[in-house]
C-alpha cells in the first residue's frame, strides 16, 4: 500500500511552493486536488490548485457520503468551504500520493485512510515572513482585503497553537526560510519511499 504525505501550515508558509517542487521532483508521486467554494484567485486555475464549486455540491457531495474532511471558514465575503472528497483520486493501491490541507484535516484524513499510511509535512516560517508574503499576495488581488489577510492570520493562530499540535502529535516542523533545505528535510522524511537528489 502507498503513503499519502499531507503539506500542512499557516497561511503563506510556503506549502503550495513546496507541494509543486516535490510533485515535480518526484514524477511517481500522484497529487490530489482539493475542493474550495471560495472564488478564484488571480493566477490560480480550476483543477489545479483547486476544484472550484459551488456550495451546493459540497452538500450533494456530502449527502452522498464522499466527503473525507471539510472546515468552513466565516470570512468577511460570507463562509468558504475547503474539503478532500472520496473521488476516485485516492486509491493507495496505486502508491503515493500528495495533497495540501489543514491540521484538522490531517487527523480527518489520517483517520479515514489510516495513520500507518498517512505522512505529516508541517511547514513552518516566522510570523513576520507570514504576514509579509500575506500582504504581498492579497496586494495582487483585483480587490485586495487587508481585512481577510487579518482574519486569515488570527484563525492560523488558534487553529495550529500547540496545543492542537501535540494532539494531532505534530512533533516536528519543517522550517521555510530556505526552501532548498526544507527540501532536504522532506527528502529525508521520504527516505525509503524515494530517492532524493538536490537538483543542480
Amino acid at each position: 500500500m502507498g503513503k499519502l504525505y499531507v503539506f500542512m501550515g499557516k497561511s503563506a508558509a510556503g506549502k503550495d511552493t513546496l507541494y509543486h517542487q516535490v510533485m515535480e521532483r518526484f514524477p511517481a508521486l500522484l497529487p490530489v486536488t482539493p475542493y474550495t467554494t471560495r472564488p478564484v484567485r488571480t493566477g490560480e486555475e480550476e483543477g489545479k490548485e483547486y476544484h472550484f464549486v459551488t456550495e451546493e455540491r459540497f452538500r450533494e457531495l456530502e449527502r452522498e457520503g464522499k466527503i473525507v474532511e471539510y472546515r468552513c471558514y466565516e470570512t468577511v465575503k460570507g463562509p468558504w468551504y475547503y474539503f478532500t472528497a472520496d473521488d476516485g483520486q485516492i486509491d493507495l493501491a496505486r502508491g503515493d500520493y500528495c495533497l495540501i490541507s489543514t491540521l484538522e484535516g490531517y487527523q480527518k484524513i489520517r483517520a479515514y485512510y489510516g495513520a500507518d499510511h498517512v505522512v505529516p509535512l508541517y511547514i513552518q516560517v516566522p510570523d513576520m515572513v507570514r504576514i509579509q508574503r500575506s500582504l504581498a499576495r492579497e496586494g495582487q488581488q483585483e480587490h485586495p482585503c487587508v481585512a481577510e489577510v487579518c482574519r486569515r492570520y488570527l484563525a492560523d493562530e488558534e487553529d495550529f497553537s500547540q496545543e492542537n499540535l501535540e494532539r494531532a502529535g505534530i512533533t516536528e516542523a519543517i522550517r521555510n526560510e530556505d526552501r532548498e533545505q526544507a527540501m532536504a528535510e522532506i527528502c529525508e522524511i521520504m527516505t525509503g519511499k524515494h530517492t532524493c537528489e538536490r537538483k543542480k
